[in-house]
C-alpha cells in the first residue's frame, strides 16, 4: 500500500471516480501548485451511484489547469459540461476521434436529460418538483469549445513542467491511454482497453515505460466466451421472424451500433437472415456512425464495408419518425440508444415491445448493475420505465462477446508486451469483485504490486 498523500505533495493522485463501479471516470493529478483532471465522466446505474453526479467534487474546478480525456464514451466524458458550469474554461486535450465523437456525444446527452427532465415533469413521477437536468444541450455545445485535439504520440506540454501524451488502446474511434510525466516520474492511465481480436478496432498498442500505471478491470473476473456472434444474431433474428416479432438491440451509440450493423451486412449480403428493415433509431449513433465512415484509418473497414452497412440501414431521425416506427408490427430489427436500456429513445421501444412474447430484446454487451439492462439480463419479470412497470414478456439475450472491453486474460497479454514495469498498479473502473480479482491476476501473473484504491481515496506517487 502506497503512502497517504496530502493535498500538497509533490506529485499524487486521487481516484473521484469508477472506484467499485464501472462508471464516472475522474482522477486527479496534483503536481507542485498545479492540477488536472484525467477524464471527466458521468456515474450511472445504480441511484447512489447517479447522485455522485449532483454532489460536489473534491477540488475547485477553476482551479483545474487541464482536463485530459482517454476517450468519448459518456462515462468518461459526459460530466464535462457541469464541470464548466461549476468554473472551468480551461483546455481539454483528447485525440482527434475523441473530439469528433463528443461533439455528437455531449449534445445529445444534455438533450436527454433536458427531455427526460421535461417528460418526468409532465408525468409527474420524480420527487423532485421541478426536475432539473444536470446540464443542458447549450451547456455542452459551449464546453466543446475548450477542446484541443492531438495526434497519438504528439507531446503536450502542460502548466507546471506536466508533459502528457496519448497512445492507441483499440476499444472505441480516438480512444487513448494517457501518461503524464512530471519531474522524471511516470504514470499512465490506461482508460478503456479494447479487445485483441475485435471485429472492427485495431488491438490496443503496448504501452511504453512508466512508473506507475492506473488499469480498468470491466472483465477483470472473467473471460468473454467465445461464441460465432454471426450465428447467434442470425439465430434470434430468424427465430423471431418466424413468429411475427421484432428484435430490439439496445446499443451504445458509439462502437457497439457500428460493430452490430456490420455483423447484420455480412448477413444481409450472406442471405443468413431474411430481407427485412433495420432501423438505427438514435440521432447520436446515427451521427456516431457517420464519423465512423470519416476515420478509415482508424479501424478495420474498408469503404465498401461501410457502405454495404450505410445500404442496409434506415435511419430513424426524428421524434416523429420514432413514435412512427413504434406502431410498425411487421418483423424488423430495431438498434437504439442507450446500451444499458438506462435512457434515451430505446426506452419507448422497451415499453411497446418488451411484453409482446413474439419479440427480442438482444444486449449487446456489459450491463452494470442497477441498470435495466443488467434486470433484464439476469431475469427481471417486471421493468420500471417513466414511473410505469412493464411485464417482461419478449425474450431477452445477452451477447458479452460483442464487448468493446478487453478480458483480464487479454489486458494481461497486452501489459506483457508493454514496455512498462511499475512500481505500482492501481486497479480501477470496475465492480469489487472484478477490479480485485485484476488486482490478484496482476500480482500472481506479472509479479506488480497491485491495489485496488477506494472513492476518494488519495496516494503520493
Amino acid at each position: 500500500m502506497q503512502k497517504e498523500a496530502d493535498v500538497n505533495s509533490p506529485f499524487s493522485v486521487q481516484f473521484i471516480g469508477a472506484t467499485g463501479t464501472v462508471t464516472g471516470s475522474k482522477y486527479v493529478v496534483r503536481y507542485g501548485r498545479h492540477q488536472v483532471l484525467i477524464d471527466c465522466g458521468l456515474f450511472q446505474g445504480i441511484k447512489n451511484m447517479r447522485r455522485r453526479n449532483w454532489a460536489e467534487l473534491p477540488l475547485q474546478p477553476a482551479q483545474l489547469d487541464a482536463v485530459l480525456l482517454t476517450h468519448a464514451h459518456i462515462d468518461h466524458s459526459g460530466y464535462l459540461p457541469a464541470l464548466m458550469k461549476q468554473g472551468y474554461h480551461g483546455p481539454i486535450h483528447c485525440s482527434e476521434g475523441s473530439k469528433a465523437l463528443c461533439k455528437v456525444l455531449l449534445p445529445d446527452a444534455g438533450y436527454l436529460q433536458e427531455e427526460d427532465a421535461k417528460y418526468a415533469n409532465k408525468k409527474k413521477f420524480s420527487r423532485h418538483a421541478p426536475a432539473e437536468p444536470l446540464y443542458t444541450e447549450d451547456d455542452a455545445r459551449k464546453v466543446l469549445r475548450q477542446f484541443k485535439a492531438h495526434d497519438f504520440g504528439e507531446a503536450i506540454e502542460l502548466p507546471g513542467g506536466l508533459l502528457a501524451e496519448f497512445f492507441p488502446v483499440g476499444h472505441i474511434l480516438g480512444a487513448s491511454a494517457i501518461r503524464l510525466t512530471y519531474q522524471g516520474k511516470r504514470i499512465i492511465f490506461s482508460g478503456d482497453v479494447g479487445r485483441s481480436d475485435d471485429l472492427i478496432m485495431y488491438p490496443p498498442q503496448p504501452l511504453p515505460e512508466a512508473d506507475y500505471l492506473v488499469v480498468e478491470s470491466t472483465y477483470g473476473d472473467r473471460r468473454h466466451e467465445y461464441v460465432d456472434e454471426h450465428q447467434v444474431i442470425a439465430d434470434i433474428i430468424n427465430r423471431t421472424a418466424a413468429r411475427g416479432g421484432i428484435v430490439l438491440m439496445p446499443a451504445f451509440a458509439v462502437g457497439r451500433a457500428q460493430m452490430v450493423l456490420h455483423i447484420l451486412a455480412q448477413l444481409r449480403q450472406q442471405q443468413r437472415i431474411p430481407t427485412m428493415p433495420i432501423y438505427l433509431n438514435s440521432p447520436m449513433a446515427i451521427r456516431a456512425t457517420e464519423i465512423f465512415f470519416d476515420f478509415h484509418q482508424q479501424h478495420k473497414l474498408t469503404q465498401a464495408d461501410c457502405q454495404l452497412m450505410d445500404d442496409i440501414t434506415t435511419y430513424v431521425k426524428t421524434v416523429e419518425e420514432s413514435i412512427e416506427l413504434n406502431n410498425r408490427k411487421y418483423p424488423s430489427v430495431i438498434i437504439s440508444a442507450s446500451g444499458m436500456a438506462s435512457g434515451g429513445r430505446v426506452l419507448h421501444h422497451l415499453k411497446t415491445l418488451v411484453s409482446d412474447a413474439r419479440n427480442s430484446v438482444l444486449f449487446l454487451g456489459y450491463q452494470a448493475a442497477g441498470t435495466r439492462g443488467d434486470a433484464m439480463t439476469h431475469g427481471a419479470e417486471h421493468i420500471k420505465i417513466h414511473g410505469q412497470y412493464f411485464p417482461v414478456r419478449a425474450e431477452v439475450h445477452n451477447l458479452p462477446a460483442l464487448s468493446s472491453h478487453g478480458d483480464y486474460v487479454e489486458i494481461i497479454d497486452w501489459l506483457k508486451r508493454s514496455e512498462c514495469q511499475p512500481k505500482q498498479v492501481f486497479v480501477t473502473h470496475g465492480e469489487a469483485s472484478a477490479a480485485d480479482s485484476m488486482r490478484l491476476h496482476i500480482q500472481d501473473e506479472l509479479g506488480w504490486s497491485a491495489e485496488v484504491p477506494e472513492y476518494l481515496q488519495s496516494v503520493e506517487l
